[in-house]
């Protein structure tokens, strides 16, 4: 998850909380100081964090909670709804529907991830549906249009470009009737090495001729409180409308980017969370916050989950539960779904319940080691033992634990928890008897006699 340490350390300031035996004024000094801490830790600005806390402790000693919460929830729903306007509410989403095509320009500095955050926007427009195409305008930097072009190839969307033409302006005249068949359009620029007059001489140039429906910054969160004065000034220059945070799980210093760039009034409409091209999310305030405090994000979840797996598919894998016909072929597609939506470690997070729970980063780790082990024995199995997962006994077991490189007995814990969870399938399709043998199941389970699933 992003912002891993600022994560755990604000989640375990709020179990200090909930651990106290009463709540009184040095309680809520103690939990300032905490949240301040762990804020100035994440670089963000001195000024702001003070800002933040004075308003926590006004809150927390000026207001009544409501009869329908203890003093607890309400402290911690005061940290939470606190965090959430310091960083900006709502979440901000362009309007690529009203036009086609809608145009959007992405500027920023060298080295800040622009060319990638192209192709993962790319990416996630065209999982919604959108027919997408890349235009490359950067002819400084020799690789851009042919990184550009690798991305293309990857996600199967089409790339265009001429950087021998040298003039961003006349390589967007070459193909901008060209362009008119796609619903969105992005468009690369150069960056330079620091913000400069040569840089925004160009800027003004391509942003004139292209007239994007939204221009935004891509902002590399390694530079921390500077992100504001970056932002402050391209936003003088060409008007941007949003900004794209990449890195932001792998920096101390995200936090301060983060709030930097809110405190511009310019939104964060994505951040990015990772290397790979669909690791590019939409940034929500509320739910990052819920986050960051073990509170889940399930709106996240679910759009992750959505995009996992089509209704379709969810439908379908519904009725063979329902008929109690799950098999190892549905628990294979499962976990290729599972590992689409990112990390466990990441999926947990996003569970409300489940994300402030002190479950080791190893045993996820655990867990996840597992489910791969699994996927090998899995393509070492013919479709009828997947289909008829009963067959598999005897020399079966042998050969397919040769054949995948894992031992015998993880093959049979993938079969034992297979069956376990068929069993918890059947259960829940029953009436009054399977209520009691769910208990009973449930109970085995707190105990340690069974794993689930």
């Amino acid at each position: 998850m992003v912002l891993d340490n600022l994560g755990e350390s604000l989640r375990k300031t709020l179990q200090k909380l909930t651990n106290s035996s009463r709540i009184d004024e040095k309680t809520v000094n103690e939990l300032v100081k905490d949240i301040q801490r762990s804020l100035l830790q994440a670089d963000v600005n001195v000024k702001l964090v003070f800002s933040l806390g004075k308003k926590i402790k006004e809150k927390a000693l000026e207001e009544k909670p409501p009869t329908t919460i203890g003093q607890k929830e309400f402290l911690v729903n005061i940290v939470y709804d606190t965090l959430v306007e310091f960083i900006g509410k709502g979440t901000t989403t362009l309007p690529v529907d009203e036009k086609k095509p809608y145009t959007i320009m992405l500027v920023g500095l060298f080295g800040n991830g622009k060319t990638t955050t192209c192709g993962k926007l790319a990416n996630y427009y065209k999982k919604r549906g959108k027919k997408v195409a890349l235009l490359s305008t950067d002819t400084w930097r020799p690789a851009a249009y042919k990184q550009l072009e690798q991305l293309g190839k990857q996600i199967k969307v089409d790339v265009f470009g001429k950087p021998e033409l040298k003039d961003p302006a006349k390589i967007y005249a070459t193909f901008e009737k060209e362009l008119q068949q796609y619903d969105v359009v992005i468009v690369d620029t150069a960056g330079r090495d620091a913000v400069n007059d040569e840089l925004f001489e160009e800027l003004n140039s391509i942003t004139s001729t292209v007239q994007a429906d939204s221009t935004l910054l891509v902002l590399n969160a390694d530079i921390g409180q500077s992100a504001e004065q970056q932002a402050r000034a391209f936003h003088e220059s060409c008007s941007i409308s949003g900004i794209i945070l990449t890195k932001l799980d792998g920096t101390a210093k995200g936090g301060g980017a983060l709030v930097a760039c809110a405190i511009t009034g310019t939104p964060i409409l994505f951040i990015g969370v990772g290397e790979k091209v669909d690791a590019l999310e939409t940034f929500r305030p509320e739910g990052f916050v819920g986050q960051l405090l073990g509170m889940g994000d399930l709106e996240s979840l679910l759009e992750k989950a959505r995009e996992a797996i089509s209704e379709e598919e969810a439908q379908d894998l519904g009725k063979k539960f329902l008929k109690g016909e799950f098999n190892l072929l549905d628990l294979y597609d499962q976990m290729k779904s599972m590992k689409k939506m990112g990390s466990l470690s990441k999926i947990v997070s996003m569970i409300p319940g489940l994300g402030g729970a002190s479950i080791p980063k190893e045993v996820l780790s655990g867990q996840e080691q597992k489910m791969d082990n699994w996927k090998h024995l899995m393509n070492s199995m013919t479709r009828e033992e997947l289909e008829q997962p009963d067959l598999i006994r005897g020399g079966r077991l042998e050969r397919i634990s040769a054949g995948s490189g894992q031992s015998v007995s993880d093959l049979r814990l993938l079969l034992k928890q297979y069956k376990q969870g068929k069993k918890m399938m059947k259960m829940m399709k029953g009436g009054v008897n399977s209520e009691k043998d769910m208990q009973k199941m449930m109970q085995k389970m707190t105990k340690g006699k069974m794993k689930p699933f």
